[in-house]
C-alpha cells in the first residue's frame, strides 16, 4: 500500500499578514457568545481587506466565514470529505466560501489551513481544536523568527496557558508569538502589533 502525501507548511519567510485563519468548534450555534465573538472578529480583519479562512464547517467556522461576508471580503475554507470518519464534522452546507481547496485527508486539510494562512485565531473548542492550536503554535517555534503569530480569543486561555508553561517545558520565544485576548478591542490591538512586528522582521530582513 502507497502511503499519503502529507502536506507540509511551505517556508512563511518575509510573509506579511494578509490572510488569517480561524479555528474554533463546530458545535456552537448564533446564540454562543464565541460565535457572535469570531463573527465580528472576522468582519473587522474582513474590512482590512485580508481573506478569512477556515475549514468549511458549522460552529465558529461557520461565523468567520459570515463575519467576513458582512465585512465585504474574501473568504476561502480548507476541506475533506470523509467516508469512515463519524466524529468529524465534515463540509458544512450553510458555510458558503469563495474559494475551496479539497484535500485528500485530516492532516492534509489541517496543514492546508495553515500553508494558506498568515495568522492564527484560536477560539474555544474540542481535540481539534486543541491538535490545530498546539501544531500551529509548534510551527510558530520551529520557524521563531520566520513565523506565523497565533491570537488566543477568550479569557479561558489565561488559565490553560498557565498551566501549560508551569508543567511543560515551554521556553521565552515560544511564549512571544501568541497573544491572548477577551474581546474585540483586546483582538483589534493584538493584530495591529503583530502587523508591526512582521513588518519590521521584513524590513530586517530584506
Amino acid at each position: 500500500m502507497s502511503a499519503k502525501k502529507v502536506l507540509i507548511p511551505k517556508s512563511n519567510r518575509l510573509c506579511k499578514i494578509d490572510k488569517i485563519a480561524f479555528y474554533g468548534s463546530a458545535d456552537l450555534d448564533k446564540e454562543d457568545p464565541a460565535y457572535k465573538e469570531a463573527f465580528e472578529a472576522a468582519k473587522h480583519v474582513a474590512k482590512r481587506g485580508k481573506v478569512v479562512i477556515n475549514g468549511g464547517g458549522p460552529g465558529i467556522m461557520e461565523a468567520a466565514t459570515r463575519g467576513a461576508k458582512a465585512g465585504g471580503g474574501k473568504t476561502l475554507a480548507v476541506t475533506f470529505y470523509p467516508e469512515d470518519l463519524p466524529e468529524f464534522e465534515g463540509r458544512d452546507g450553510n458555510n458558503i466560501v469563495d474559494k475551496e481547496i479539497k484535500t485528500a485527508n485530516y492532516i492534509e486539510r489541517m496543514f492546508g489551513l495553515m500553508d494558506n494562512a498568515d495568522l492564527f485565531v484560536c477560539f474555544k473548542g474540542g481535540t481539534g481544536t486543541l491538535s490545530e492550536w498546539a501544531t500551529a503554535w509548534l510551527l510558530a517555534h520551529l520557524y521563531y523568527g520566520n513565523h506565523k503569530p497565533l491570537i488566543l480569543y477568550g479569557a479561558f486561555w489565561r488559565e490553560f496557558l498557565d498551566v501549560t508553561h508551569k508543567h511543560f517545558m515551554i521556553g521565552y520565544k515560544e511564549a512571544q508569538v501568541y497573544r491572548i485576548v477577551e474581546n474585540l478591542e483586546e483582538f483589534k490591538v493584538a493584530l495591529r502589533i503583530f502587523e508591526e512586528e512582521m513588518a519590521a522582521r521584513r524590513l530586517r530582513q530584506s
